[in-house]
């Protein structure tokens, strides 16, 4: 068994996969790769051997096998052949006690370090470096779980921190990406370390940039917002399906519009897909290895900032250059970039 599940990590390491799912079916168990589209079925498992998947692992992390009526979450160390990788996994079950278990990998640092940000329209993460030099404000990030959101941020503030040496303090659920660069914190519900509480005693710290892992409630919403009125640059994670749709949702959370008119300097929302030669869609091996334009995956952005955001937050008249996600998907479609099935599946409607 040991070495099936050896296999079953290594395939989704090569295939750069961030969350394997183990789910029950009425007399198997299914296993999915999470891939930019969905979730995609690689195999099939027998009931006992699904189960034995699940308590395996369970074991690795130190997590309660006898109990599966409970859901649990915890983490552990696994060696692959040429690299280890960090698990993060969880459990809950369904009215008949059988579990699922989904795990997200997290690759370790030297990957990390080595991974180069792929964007399809170069111009848009300069906007992004842009808004790193202000010293106050907020910036939003938004987009599906496995998007790159968290990759997008580090990227950024390891380029800034590299031309102006700067107290970045991160807190997330988990540290995803470990970087000795800056101080990092991890919530922790059980022990009582909130998103509140960590971000109350980071600000005695005098921290230039904040990071927040993600905005969940409103208690940490308006938390967030003040850090960024008393004179940090806060960067955040929040679930929202596009920029406009981010405003929405602080607003239900019980932002008010003048303090984002205050705060608020940027939204960004992004999609990771795959990118392709634009003369063969990967077909040419040869023309694509020569030009190093394989498949692979690349960021596309959408931006909301400057007079477009003042705009929209006002609710003024005016002409907008904003450009939004579906247009952006239409020009990488347009110069081949993107087949047409992916740009159905990420169109917003």
């Amino acid at each position: 068994m040991e070495n099936k599940i050896q296999e079953m990590l290594d395939h989704a390491v090569k295939m750069g996969i961030n969350d394997v799912h183990i789910l029950p079916d009425k007399s198997s168990y299914i296993v999915y790769f999470r891939v930019p589209s969905g979730l995609q079925r690689m195999n099939t498992l027998s009931m006992e051997m699904g189960e034995r998947y699940i308590a395996h692992f369970k074991y690795l992390a130190n997590m309660d096998i006898g109990e599966r009526r409970k859901p649990q979450s915890g983490s552990c160390q696994f060696q692959l052949k040429n690299q280890s990788v960090e698990l993060r996994i969880s459990t809950i079950s369904n009215y008949l006690f059988q579990e699922s278990m989904v795990m997200r990998i997290l690759y370790d640092q030297e990957r990390q370090n080595e991974e180069t940000m792929q964007v399809f329209f170069p111009d848009d993460y300069k906007v992004l470096k842009r808004l790193l030099n202000y010293r106050n404000g907020l910036i939003l990030f938004s987009g599906p779980v496995g998007s790159g959101k968290t990759t997008t941020i580090y990227h950024l503030l390891r380029e800034k921190y590299d031309q102006e040496p700067l107290q970045v303090i991160t807190m997330e659920d988990p540290v995803e990406i470990k970087e000795p660069k800056f101080l990092q914190a991890e919530v922790n519900e059980k022990a009582g370390l909130s998103y509140e509480l960590l971000i109350k005693q980071s600000l005695r710290h005098h921290p230039d940039i904040l990071v927040i892992g993600e905005i969940r409630d409103e208690e940490t919403a308006k938390m967030v917002i003040r850090s960024a009125l008393t004179g940090h640059l806060v960067l955040a994670t929040i679930h929202a399906k596009e920029c406009t749709g981010v405003i929405e949702r602080l607003l239900e959370l019980g932002v008010s519009h003048q303090q984002l008119k205050q705060s608020l300097i940027g939204v960004v929302s992004q999609r990771l897909i795959n990118k392709y030669c634009p003369l063969c869609q990967g077909a040419c091996s040869i023309y694509c290895h020569l030009y190093k334009m394989t498949q692979k995956k690349a960021l596309l952005f959408e931006i909301l900032t400057d007079h477009d955001l003042k705009i929209i937050m006002e609710k003024q008249g005016g002409s907008q250059t904003f450009t939004s996600l579906n247009v952006k998907l239409r020009k990488a479609y347009g110069y081949g970039y993107i087949t047409e099935k992916d740009f159905k599946n990420y169109q917003l409607f």
